[in-house]
C-alpha cells in the first residue's frame, strides 16, 4: 500500500508583477517522506515554498494539504494544521532567550506539560541550544540561530516540515551539523520537504528529489538515482 499524499502541488503557478516566477509546478509529498527541491538559485524553489505556505498569492493551479485545498489560507491557519516552514535567512526572534524562542514555537498549543518535555526533546536534538538556553537568540552565529529555527518549528509538531536553504550561508562544519539534524529528524518520522541549493547534500538524503529550472520540473526520481544522473552532476555537482 502506498503512503498517503499529505502535500499535492498541482500547475502552480506565482507571477512577481509581470514575470511568471514558478509556471505550472506539480510535485507531491508523501508521509514520512524527505523529498528535496533542487535547483539554481533563481529557479523559483523558493517562491514555490512562500505560495505553499500563503506567504506569496497563487496565480493559478492548486494545492492540497491532508486531502483539502490550502490555498489562499494564511501561515497562521496552515502551523494550526501542521505545515509549517523555516524560512530562509532563518527569523529568529533575536531580542529573546533561545528557551523563548522555543516557547514561541508552541504558541498555537496550551498542553503546557508536553510542551516543556518538547523543550528538553530539542535540547536533546541540539545540544548546542541547551547549553545557552538563556542567551538571546541575536547574539549567536548564523549556524545556532538556524538550528533554534529549525527547534522552534519542531515545537509546533509539524505534519510536514518545510525547509528553505538551511545551509545557505553557513560554514562547512555547521552544514555537516544542519544535514546530518535533518536526517535524524526525518528519522524520527517527521515528513519533510528541503528546498536546498546543495543539490549533492540534499538528495544523498532525499527519499526523491525534484529539479527545478526556470520555474519549472525538468527532473524527478529518487534522490540517489538523481545523484548519479550525469544531466544533474553536470549542472549542479560541476562535473
Amino acid at each position: 500500500m502506498s503512503a498517503t499524499t499529505l502535500l499535492q502541488v498541482s500547475g502552480l503557478k506565482v507571477a512577481y508583477g509581470g514575470i511568471q516566477a514558478v509556471k505550472g509546478v506539480s510535485f507531491e509529498v508523501r508521509q514520512g517522506e524527505l523529498v528535496s527541491l533542487i535547483g539554481a538559485n533563481g529557479a523559483g524553489k523558493t517562491t514555490t515554498l512562500k505560495a505553499i505556505t500563503g506567504i506569496q498569492p497563487v496565480a493559478e493551479g492548486d494545492i492540497q494539504f491532508m486531502g483539502k485545498s490550502i490555498k489562499g489560507q494564511g501561515a497562521w491557519d496552515l502551523v494550526k494544521q501542521g505545515l509549517v516552514m523555516v524560512p530562509e535567512g532563518r527569523g529568529t526572534f533575536t531580542r529573546m532567550t533561545i528557551t523563548e524562542n522555543l516557547q514561541m514555537g508552541a504558541y498555537i498549543r496550551n498542553d503546557k506539560a508536553q510542551i516543556e518535555a518538547d523543550i528538553e526533546k530539542v535540547f536533546t536534538i541540539f545540544p548546542r541550544l541547551k547549553e545557552r538556553r538563556a542567551q538571546l537568540a541575536g547574539t549567536m552565529s548564523g549556524g545556532e540561530q538556524q538550528m533554534l529555527a529549525m527547534g522552534r518549528a519542531l515545537m509546533t509538531q509539524p505534519k510536514v516540515l518545510l525547509l528553505d536553504e538551511p545551509s545557505m550561508g553557513l560554514s562547512p562544519i555547521m552544514v555537516d551539523k544542519i544535514f546530518e539534524v535533518v536526517n535524524d529528524i526525518h528519522a524520527q518520522g517527521v515528513t519533510i520537504l528541503l528546498v536546498e541549493q546543495n543539490a549533492s547534500r540534499a538528495l544523498q538524503i532525499a527519499s526523491r528529489g525534484y529539479v527545478m529550472e526556470s520555474g519549472e520540473v525538468t527532473m524527478t526520481g529518487e534522490g540517489k538515482a538523481l545523484l548519479s544522473d550525469p544531466k544533474v552532476r553536470a549542472a549542479y555537482l560541476g562535473e
